[in-house]
C-alpha cells in the first residue's frame, strides 16, 4: 500500500479544526504531516469583517491559552444574571462560588482566528488551501485548490457543512448587533428568556459601554428588528431587556441567522471522524456550541497522542474510543440548549410561572445551581 503524504488531514480551518492542527502538533514528531485544509482565499475575503462575537468559558480559554492562541482583547465574565421577562426568578452564577478567576471571556471571532493563524504559520503544520466548496461526505476524496488529491491516514471533518442525522428547526433567528449601555457593570452578562426566545447582553471585547447582543425571537419579528430604525430598536430591546443597564443604544449594524439543530455521529467510518459544527450545531443559548467542539477537538488530540509516534498503526479502535467518551458531554450539552429556549418560550402561563420558581429555587439552593453552573463552566469531563 502506497504511503500516504500527511498521517491526518482536517478539512475545516475554523476555531475548532485550527486547535485540533495545534494541539495533535504538540504531540507529533512530524507536525509538517499534519494537513490543515483552509478556505480558499479569494479577494474579498476578509474575516475581520465578521459580526460575531463568541462566549468562551473558562475551560476553553484553559485550552487555547498553552496553544498561544488566545485573542489580546477579550472581556471577562465574572457574574452571569439568568432572568425571565415579565415573571418573577432569577437566578446569579459568579466566578467566586466555583473557585475561578472568571465563568469565561467574551471575543470577537475575527480576533480568535488572527490569533489562531498566527500560531498555526509557526506550528510546522501544513496549511492548504482547499477548494470553496468542500467535500459533503467521508467517501469522497479530498482535493486543494489545485485540485490534486489531499491523503491521509485519518481524516478529520472540521468544516461549515451541517451533519446529518437529528435537525430541529426552532422557528427562530438570532439578532447580532453591538450595543452602547449607560450604566455599564464590570464583568457581568445576561441571558433573559422571552416568549420568543433568549436574549443575551454581554461584555464586549472592546470594553465598556460596549455589550455584545444576541437576540432570539420569531423569525418575522427579527427582520422588523434589523429593519427598523436605530431608535425604534433601541426603544424595543429596552422593553425587552429593562433597566438594569440604563439606556440601551444601537452602535453597530444588524445581523441575522436562523438557528437550528444539528447532530450526526462522530464516527463517519474507521479513518473520519467529524468534530465542531460538521458534528453538531446548538442553539445558542448559554453559548455552548463553540465549547463543545473545543471539548471533542481536545479529546481527540488526547486520544491519538500515542497514535502520532505510530501512525502506521490502525487508528480505528482510537476513534470508536473517542465517540464513546464524547457521548455523555454532547448528548448533556445538546439537550440543555435544546430544553431551554422551548421550554422559556411555550407561551403557557403555568410553565412559564414554573420556570420562574425554578430560578428562585436555583438561585437559593446552591446545591440546585451548581451542577448546571460547573457544566456551564467546562463541561462534562471524561
Amino acid at each position: 500500500m502506497e504511503t500516504p503524504e500527511y498521517d491526518v488531514v482536517i478539512s475545516g480551518a475554523g476555531p475548532v479544526g485550527s486547535a485540533l492542527a495545534l494541539m495533535l502538533a504538540r504531540y507529533a514528531r512530524r507536525p509538517e504531516r499534519i494537513a490543515l485544509l483552509q478556505k480558499q482565499r479569494t479577494g474579498d475575503t476578509d474575516t475581520r469583517t465578521d459580526p460575531r462575537t463568541l462566549a468562551m468559558n473558562h475551560g476553553s480559554r484553559a485550552l487555547l491559552e498553552p496553544l498561544g492562541a488566545w485573542p489580546r482583547q477579550s472581556a471577562d465574565i465574572t457574574t452571569v444574571h439568568v432572568s425571565q421577562h415579565r415573571r418573577l426568578g432569577r437566578t446569579l452564577i459568579t466566578h467566586n462560588e466555583l473557585g475561578v478567576p472568571r465563568l469565561g471571556s467574551v471575543v470577537a471571532y475575527s480576533s480568535l482566528q488572527e490569533t489562531l493563524q498566527q500560531a498555526l504559520e509557526q506550528s510546522g503544520i501544513s496549511l492548504l488551501e482547499a477548494k470553496a466548496q468542500e467535500p459533503g461526505g467521508s467517501d469522497q476524496q479530498w482535493r486543494s485548490a489545485s485540485n490534486q488529491p489531499v491523503q491521509g491516514r485519518l481524516r478529520v471533518r472540521s468544516d461549515g457543512s451541517p451533519p446529518t442525522g437529528v435537525r430541529r428547526v426552532y422557528g427562530q433567528h438570532a439578532v447580532l448587533a453591538t450595543i452602547r449601555v449607560e450604566r455599564p457593570r464590570a464583568g457581568w452578562a445576561y441571558e433573559r428568556f422571552t416568549r420568543q426566545g433568549p436574549l443575551a447582553v454581554l461584555p464586549h471585547p472592546s470594553g465598556a459601554p460596549h455589550y455584545a447582543l444576541v437576540w432570539c425571537c420569531g423569525p418575522e419579528r427579527a427582520s422588523s428588528l434589523q429593519q427598523i430604525d436605530e431608535v425604534s430598536f433601541a426603544h424595543e430591546l429596552q422593553q425587552a431587556f429593562g433597566d438594569r443597564l440604563g439606556r440601551l443604544q444601537l452602535a453597530s449594524d444588524r445581523h441575522v441567522f436562523p438557528l437550528v439543530l444539528n447532530a450526526g455521529p462522530l464516527l463517519l467510518d474507521a479513518r473520519t471522524v467529524a468534530v465542531g459544527n460538521a458534528a453538531q450545531t446548538l442553539h445558542p443559548v448559554a453559548g455552548q456550541g463553540l465549547n463543545l467542539g473545543l471539548r471533542d477537538a481536545a479529546q481527540l488530540a488526547h486520544e491519538l497522542r500515542g497514535w502520532l509516534n505510530d501512525p502506521a498503526s490502525d487508528p480505528a479502535p482510537l476513534l470508536q474510543e473517542f465517540a464513546r467518551h464524547r457521548r455523555p458531554d454532547r448528548w448533556l450539552t445538546s439537550a440543555i440548549t435544546d430544553f431551554l429556549p422551548r421550554v422559556f418560550a411555550t407561551g403557557v402561563p403555568l410553565v412559564e410561572h414554573a420556570c420562574g420558581l425554578g430560578l428562585l429555587a436555583m438561585d437559593a439552593c446552591r446545591p440546585l445551581r451548581m451542577p448546571l453552573a460547573r457544566h456551564l463552566l467546562e463541561g462534562l469531563r471524561t
